[in-house]
């Protein structure tokens, strides 16, 4: 009776997991989360906010988070093969940032690799649109979603939780480009 029952227990919870693996793989195996604003400032002075990672520590919202992270920069000083790493608290984690492509009041594509507290490539792009005085600025980051984080996508909205820092940073970048304008 007892085997029985402990046969019973086992095949339910081979049938509960087998379920839950068959859920996770079928979440979207590509993501992309973008948040847009509208900055008081031409484009020069907003690209110029994204394309040197000297001026991230002014509006990023993860230089926030912890701001005793260590940091360092590495190849050019800023555009196209200009690298920052970070190694912070659990909030901010580790990780490389690489400018690929730059093109002046444009473009910035990162290849952002995370290290800690989990590991992923992603690319991340900075769009920059002149609007007469005002620049429309897209922020956005796309990559593969691998098995484990196909199952947290389960349980937290990854475009909302990332989403909300992209807007954090977008709006402190206002407030950076648009003082930096006035100037």
């Amino acid at each position: 009776m007892l085997i029985k029952i402990l046969i019973g227990v086992a095949a339910a919870v081979v049938l509960v997991v087998g379920v839950l693996a068959a859920i996770v793989a079928l979440q979207p195996s590509e993501f992309r989360i973008e948040r847009s604003a509208t900055i008081a400032a031409p484009a020069p002075a907003v690209f110029a906010q994204v394309n040197d990672f000297h001026n991230w520590e002014a509006w990023s919202p993860w230089a926030k988070l912890d701001p005793a992270a260590k940091s360092s920069f590495e190849g050019a000083p800023a555009g196209k093969g200009a690298a920052f790493a970070w190694a912070g608290n659990s909030k901010v984690g580790e990780g490389r940032m690489t400018i690929t492509e730059s093109r002046p009041g444009e473009l910035v594509r990162l290849k952002l690799e995370f290290l800690k507290p989990f590991e992923a490539t992603n690319t991340a792009e900075f769009t920059f649109k002149p609007e007469g005085e005002r620049t429309a600025v897209t922020w956005s980051m796309y990559g593969h979603n691998k098995f484990i984080a196909r199952a947290v996508g389960l349980f937290v909205n990854m475009d909302k939780a990332l989403g909300g820092e992209f807007e954090k940073g977008l709006a402190s970048m206002k407030s950076v480009a648009e003082a930096s304008a006035r100037k």
